[in-house]
């Protein structure tokens, strides 16, 4: 079992910057993907970002080029760094885990969600 902690979300002005942080109960190692998801009020949940154990990283287009996913495996830790900020990225953000074990078991772990409000 492993639990999330999201942190650093808030209020920040369009055109501005967000850190995000994502700190894991227990070690995500090689088995884990981990990565960040986002649900707007009325909108489904939606996929951001993800990083692969080795670092190999995916976007949703809508963030290409000003959000940026890496992990410090040591620290157990995801971040997510939001530039160019717009109305449009205001959300609940979510970090999530996936393990896949050897045997082909998939285990899904969710954070309780961090707000992002981008607004003047």
């Amino acid at each position: 079992q492993v639990q999330l902690v999201e942190s650093g979300g808030g209020l920040v002005q369009p055109g501005g910057s967000l850190r995000l942080s994502c700190a894991a109960s227990a070690s995500i190692n090689s088995l884990y993907t981990m990565g960040w998801r986002r649900q707007a009020p009325g909108k489904q949940r939606e996929l951001v970002a993800t990083i692969t154990s080795n670092g190999v990283t995916n976007y949703a287009d809508s963030v290409k080029g000003r959000f940026t996913i890496s992990r410090d495996n040591g620290k157990n830790t995801v971040f997510l760094q939001m530039n160019s900020l717009k109305p449009e990225d205001t959300a609940v953000y979510y970090c999530n885990a996936v393990k896949l074990t050897i045997a082909g078991s998939r285990y899904d772990y969710w954070g309780q969600g961090t707000q992002v409000t981008v607004s003047s």
